[in-house]
């Protein structure tokens, strides 16, 4: 069967759209995020999220602006060609590939923790839920639609009942937020980089703008889409932030490697622990097949510019999705999960996704009045603020990103310099 690098298929409504943002937001992050949030800033972390989300809105609304006048996949990696330039494309579309497929890995691993206690069965497991979910990516964007429907509703109730839950234990109490003055026990720096880590969170939108090429009416749907997903998430967060602070209280989560299960145990609902394990599953599942679906495009568009091998630019004649692309990603992704540690992904990824973001800022900053949507002062802030997290993550996550980001840019020079030669 032959294999081209066609146009993909356009068939994601605005709820499609939504609903796939969504399972990319309230994912394995909200399950996560809030331990390592709260060991930077305390109950503070609740200030991190609001500005980690004022800081989304921006990148969220530049993201939308500019996939309205360039519906095609690759997201920012396409949106930094056309407005900065090759390098500028390559950087955020690199980031971003890498980046997220290290997040595939961890979503994976996430899913076998909540799905088995322990022992080697999770990494087999890992790899199982990892190949499971290429396959039905595979067969289309429409199934992936279907199954996200259902794992993000699944996920929405069990945050529900764990929210209900803390609040009826009788053992949680606001006293254990500490307010006002424990908001700022981190500092502004410790603030800072819960914003930062918490970003690793909700920075899921990308993954709309990345399928621009299989929405219908982009230019209407995707700016509408992004907004409403950002705004449904950080809702959510800031709920289940509250709701884990006044069970636990921050030093606890700090602690936990899980925080929300401690916050149940704490709040003295022990019973629910089962419901948070089967929502960070299922949310794990949710988060992991819009990543691949998002990488996967991302990856598409990288190589019919050649910046990645043209073998990855196929695109199946039935399914219309970039099948090679897929396959390659599930591969890495399945010989990932043998060697990752989830603890050190947060802040990698967020590293990579910040700088995505300040180039599609950037890339915004620079589209005429006819094609601007919100003004450019909102694009002038997500950048500075996506620079000012990187540089508030731990040493460790921005020595990996800036190596990361070096044999990257070094590759391409080198590949560059062959072909002239």
């Amino acid at each position: 069967m032959q294999s081209t690098s066609e146009p993909l298929a356009r068939r994601l409504g605005l709820g499609d759209a939504v609903l796939i943002g969504l399972g990319s937001m309230i994912g394995a992050g909200v399950f996560a995020a809030f331990g390592p949030a709260a060991a930077a800033a305390g109950s503070g972390l609740l200030i991190g999220l609001v500005l980690a989300a004022a800081i989304a809105y921006c990148n969220a609304v530049a993201s939308a602006q500019l996939a309205a006048v360039y519906p095609v996949s690759g997201g920012t990696y396409s949106y930094g060609r056309e407005r900065l330039g090759e390098w500028f494309g390559f950087t955020a579309g690199w980031g971003f590939v890498v980046g997220k497929t290290a997040s595939c890995a961890a979503m994976a691993l996430t899913f076998a923790s909540y799905a088995v206690p322990s022992g080697w069965l999770q990494r087999v497991i890992a790899v199982v839920a990892v190949l499971a979910l290429a396959a039905l990516n595979y067969r289309g964007i429409t199934r992936t639609a279907q199954l996200t429907r259902i794992l993000v509703l699944v996920s929405l109730l069990a945050l529900a009942v764990l929210v209900v839950g803390i609040g009826v234990g009788g053992d949680a109490t606001t006293s254990k937020l500490g307010l006002p003055s424990a908001l700022w026990t981190g500092g502004p720096y410790g603030i800072a980089q819960s914003a930062g880590l918490l970003f690793f969170a909700i920075a899921g939108y990308a993954r709309i703008a990345t399928l621009g090429e299989e929405v219908r009416d982009p230019a209407r749907t995707i700016p509408r889409a992004i907004p409403v997903a950002l705004a449904i998430t950080v809702v959510v967060y800031l709920v289940v932030g509250v709701a884990a602070l006044a069970a636990a209280g921050p030093d606890l989560l700090a602690s936990s490697p899980a925080p929300l299960a401690t916050a149940v145990r704490a709040a003295g609902a022990e019973h629910l622990v089962v419901i948070v394990r089967i929502g960070g599953a299922v949310a794990a599942l949710g988060a992991l097949l819009s990543l691949i679906a998002g990488v996967g495009r991302t990856s598409l568009a990288m190589a019919r510019n050649r910046d990645l091998p043209r073998w990855l630019s196929a695109v199946h004649p039935r399914f219309q999705v970039p099948h090679h692309a897929e396959i390659a990603l599930a591969v890495v992704v399945s010989v990932a999960v043998a060697v990752v540690d989830l603890r050190e992904v947060i802040g990698f990824s967020s590293f990579g996704v910040l700088i995505y973001y300040a180039i599609a800022n950037a890339s915004a900053f620079t589209q005429p009045v006819a094609e601007r949507r919100w003004p450019r002062a909102l694009n002038v802030i997500g950048c500075i603020g996506c620079l000012v997290l990187v540089a508030t993550l731990p040493w460790q996550s921005v020595a990996a990103g800036i190596g990361m980001f070096a044999v990257g840019l070094v590759g391409r020079l080198i590949v560059l310099s062959r072909r002239t030669g």
